[in-house]
């Protein structure tokens, strides 16, 4: 399956989401900082799974309905930060939906993922991604699971990585960096977790006017996967 991740910087790369689609054929897309009454129900081929709906600048999940069927999507609340206290640009910073994906015959959970900012500490990030990993994991605990979006990790990622790998989820990163805008923070933000399935590969695909830039995750199902580590 081919999963394109895009932050579009408060709404602001609207404009290529049909161009993306078109060129890069995603069977599923998760966008993040997105103005969710400016969505459209379709992208090309793509059909709108959910959207958050108590953020300032939201996210939603986009799909194939030709391979997926959503059987249900839900938004989640993760610890805040101090900027979220303060400015409130993000009550729901996960949301996820537990696909059947017919093409496999097998169930699918898909989570859109966007972190605290980098105001906030590490720890804090550790803290909102292990919660993530088991709010999806309320969709069905051994189901194959991706979560991708905009982590605001930028170093100490080897940290990161020791920490997902507790719970049984890898980190893959991109092939590329996807953040430009601040010399000091350019880096990989915008990477997957994944578990039952396999990652070939992640690519960060060209820039538009958003300061991230897309990602494309190709990936294929793995074993079944076992209960999640505690």
């Amino acid at each position: 399956m081919r999963v394109i991740s895009y932050n579009l910087r408060k709404h602001a790369a609207r404009g290529e989401l049909e161009h993306l689609v078109a060129a890069h054929g995603p069977n599923l897309l998760c966008l993040q900082e997105v103005d969710t009454d400016d969505l459209p129900r379709e992208l090309g081929p793509l059909h709108l799974a959910d959207a958050t709906k108590l953020n300032r600048l939201g996210l939603a999940i986009y799909y194939d309905r030709e391979r997926f069927d959503a059987l249900s999507t839900r938004a989640f609340q993760l610890k805040r930060s101090l900027h979220d206290i303060i400015a409130k640009p993000a009550l729901e910073r996960l949301l996820g939906t537990h696909f059947i994906d017919r093409l496999h015959d097998r169930e699918l959970v898909v989570g859109c993922f966007h972190a605290a900012p980098l105001t906030a500490l590490n720890s804090l990030r550790r803290t909102q991604i292990r919660a993530a990993h088991e709010a999806l994991d309320t969709f069905g605990p051994t189901l194959p699971t991706l979560m991708v979006g905009d982590f605001n990790y930028p170093v100490f990622k080897d940290h990161l990585s020791t920490s997902v790998q507790e719970t049984g989820h890898e980190v893959t990163l991109s092939d590329a960096r996807t953040y430009t805008r601040y010399k000091f923070f350019r880096g990989h933000f915008d990477f997957a977790t994944s578990i039952g399935l396999a990652i070939t590969k992640v690519t960060t695909l060209p820039q538009g006017v958003s300061d991230h830039l897309p990602i494309l995750v190709t990936a294929d199902y793995a074993e079944p996967r076992s209960e999640t580590p505690q």
